[in-house]
């Protein structure tokens, strides 16, 4: 008599038959058995990458120098998607966000056209090793919330929120705060963003002219970069510099 342990479970429900049929494959051709093994593998880490990717994480590749010295060109960036859904996105923080609308000025790049290219661009973007969109998307620093009034410039050459200074030890070596005078006010649920390489960056200051005004709405907002993850050498995590804004007023009303 078998023990009860090498008893096999009794099969039920409406998926019986097709696991029968696999048990029987399995018993009969051990490289069928690997294969399907393998196969439920890849199919495994396919959708839990795409859970990740769809909801929690994100990467993206630096396509410019508008954040230099912060994020040098083709840098990739590792973006947490529960900003600012979940979690409020802050001054200070580097953020990731698609195009509001007029800031890149060319349409999006086509979609591969025959199936081979799509699937292989749809596994390539699950397992994150390639951002098809990533030429709709930029990367700023968040220098004003919703409510703030950002200033530039004081008598001192430096940006004031909310009638506060800040020092920004992030800009690019040899940069101003800004070359270009601006007195804004930032709507509720929005964002004043700004390149760290300040005299090469098209950032919030030259679109007052598109739908949005220059501010960045948060239904546009992608997520907040927090780790250069490639290349290995330039691998750290990004600092939001927090000191800088710790000491601005809240908005007034």
């Amino acid at each position: 008599m078998a023990k009860k342990s090498e008893v096999e479970r009794p099969l039920r429900g409406p998926f019986k038959p097709f696991r029968l049929k696999i048990r029987a494959l399995k018993k009969k051709n051990s490289i069928a058995a690997f294969l399907i093994d393998t196969a439920t593998i890849i199919v495994s880490a396919l959708v839990i990458s795409f859970v990740i990717k769809s909801f929690f994480l994100r990467s993206f590749y630096i396509p410019s120098g508008s954040m230099f010295n912060t994020l040098q060109i083709n840098d990739r960036i590792i973006v947490n998607e529960l900003v600012p859904n979940v979690v409020p996105l802050q001054r200070g923080d580097v953020v990731v966000f698609k195009d509001p609308g007029g800031w890149l000025g060319y349409p999006p790049p086509a979609n591969p056209t025959n199936l081979f290219g799509q699937v292989g661009e749809w596994i390539l973007s699950v397992t994150g090793l390639s951002s098809p969109d990533n030429d709709q998307h930029l990367v700023k620093r968040v220098i004003g919330i919703g409510g703030d009034h950002v200033v530039c410039c004081d008598l001192n050459n430096r940006i004031t929120i909310n009638g506060k200074e800040i020092i920004e030890p992030y800009i690019a070596k040899g940069s101003n705060p800004s070359n270009t005078e601006f007195d804004v006010k930032v709507p509720k649920g929005s964002f004043w963003v700004m390149g760290d390489n300040r005299s090469n960056s098209e950032d919030s200051r030259y679109h007052a002219r598109t739908p949005g005004k220059g501010f960045v709405a948060s239904k546009y907002v992608v997520g907040r970069a927090f780790v250069i993850s490639w290349p290995f050498a330039h691998f750290t995590w990004l600092d939001d510099y927090s000191n800088v804004f710790k000491s601005v007023p809240a908005p007034k009303p």
